[in-house]
């Protein structure tokens, strides 16, 4: 049987059995991209190098030393990508917008050819029925800000990344009202300056890795001011991390309350200062003297209320009580589920943030702005795609989401990571987290069967 033949006649109403667990209707159902990773064209219509672009030429650094030069064309083929989205059925679309694109310098003279670009794809988006969610950083940082000012080390590159999200809001606010800064700051920081993992990979000093995060939260906080000054007066505007998520084995309350506290203690560079506005004193007595330099007023522009956050999760660490400790984080055994990318399966994980982040942050909106995994597909294949792994992760991870929105936590929407295969960092394109297959020899789409999955669900707005 040919299943997406089948599934559009299902779609179309021939019949879904009465679902029984159902999301909210103005639930967000979206998916997920960012520019690096399926753009290509790094050369044109002015655009400026990236410090990504500069880190894939050097030998070894990527699998197969591949690159995001070409990566998935989408520069040249969005409306066709487009068109996709809409026959799945997607809501909303999470992209980011290269920096060097609108400023190939970073700073100094705006791109034009870069903004029509973006103007292109969201009059696209929006024609479809589609809304644009934009992030603004997406790691691919403008070389030159690393040459001149030293990348993130610097509060240079926060003033900068204001200014640039000031003139990016200032042109596409007239049509984007969904706006997010920065995307997972650890990994263009700690990666980078202290794993040697990552652009630019220079390893630094414990104090300058901590500087360059303490930058990366005032940036965003300086380009929440931005956007609110240059913008219309109808956005909202959030800021995307990678949180370390925590759960209980069991669901005791000793063993709730030590994932709790451990959520705490993993968490308290980056969620609790943009949310408290203060480095904690455990963290403080911590570091010592390689706590990065700051000041109050920083501290303030970090803590700029937001509208939303976004979390990016993909797993999260088994804890259970310790009456030594207060919690004791369990490994995962050998046999343990886990995706291609060697991530263990823990749809647990949705669940407890929500819970944690209403616990310690209140009842502040939440999108899940990544979720999805890595699966060994075949990019020859040229039938269809049965990447049930995919869909089954897609399946337990929406049971959890609805089971935290009926337990009263605030989500508002789901983009599933990622709308179609591409350059997935260090790895290349040896990884794929698509729910549409990209051959990267023909540059040809084909949708996988999770993709169907997710149409029904969206259509239906419940978990099938």
């Amino acid at each position: 049987m040919d299943y997406s033949k089948s599934n559009r006649r299902c779609c179309k109403g021939i019949a879904f059995v009465k679902p029984l667990r159902t999301f909210p209707k103005n639930f967000i159902w979206g998916a997920a991209t960012s520019a690096y990773q399926i753009e290509g064209a790094y050369d044109e219509d002015g655009r400026g190098l990236s410090t990504w672009d500069v880190f894939c030429r050097q030998p070894g650094r990527i699998r197969e030393n591949h690159t995001g030069e070409i990566a998935c064309d989408h520069f040249h083929l969005y409306k066709d990508d487009v068109k996709l989205m809409r026959d799945i059925g997607l809501k909303a679309y999470r992209f980011s917008i290269s920096w060097s694109r609108i400023l190939p310098e970073g700073e100094g003279a705006i791109n034009p050819k870069g903004f029509d670009f973006y103007s292109r794809l969201i009059d696209e988006l929006i024609e479809n029925g589609i809304t644009p969610y934009v992030t603004l950083f997406h790691w691919d940082l403008p070389d030159n800000l690393e040459k001149k000012y030293g990348g993130w080390r610097s509060k240079e590159v926060s003033k900068r990344f204001a200014d640039y999200a000031g003139i990016v809001s200032d042109r596409l606010s007239d049509r984007v009202k969904n706006w997010m800064t920065i995307n997972e700051i650890a990994c263009f920081t700690v990666l980078p300056h202290k794993l040697d993992r990552y652009a630019p990979a220079k390893v630094e000093p414990p104090k300058i890795v901590n500087q360059t995060i303490h930058n990366a939260l005032y940036g965003h906080g300086l380009a929440v001011r931005a956007i609110r000054d240059n913008a219309d007066t109808d956005v909202k505007i959030g800021i995307v991390e990678n949180l370390a998520v925590t759960y209980p084995v069991l669901d005791l309350k000793k063993d709730i309350d030590a994932a709790s506290k451990c959520f705490k203690d993993k968490n308290q560079a980056i969620l609790f200062p943009l949310f408290k506005g203060n480095y904690s004193r455990q963290m403080i007595k911590k570091l010592g003297a390689d706590m990065p330099d700051y000041t109050e007023e920083e501290m303030k522009v970090i803590a700029e209320p937001v509208d939303f956050i976004g979390y990016n999760i993909y797993g999260g660490s088994p804890v259970r009580h310790d009456d030594v400790n207060v919690y004791e984080v369990l490994p995962y055994p050998k046999g343990y589920p886990k995706t291609d990318m060697d991530w263990a399966v823990s749809p647990r994980s949705i669940y407890y943030a929500l819970k944690y982040t209403k616990e310690y942050f209140g009842d502040i909106p939440v999108y899940l702005t990544e979720n999805g995994m890595a699966s060994d597909d075949d990019e020859t294949q040229s039938e269809e795609i049965f990447d049930l792994d995919r869909l089954e992760y897609l399946r337990t991870h929406l049971d959890m989401s609805l089971k935290a929105i009926q337990d009263g936590f605030n989500l508002k929407g789901y983009f599933v990571w990622s709308f179609m295969d591409n350059f997935e960092w260090d790895w290349g394109f040896t990884k794929r987290f698509g729910i549409v297959r990209v051959n990267y020899s023909t540059m040809h789409r084909q949708r996988k069967l999770s993709s169907y999955f997710y149409e029904n669900v969206i259509k239906s707005g419940s978990i099938l």
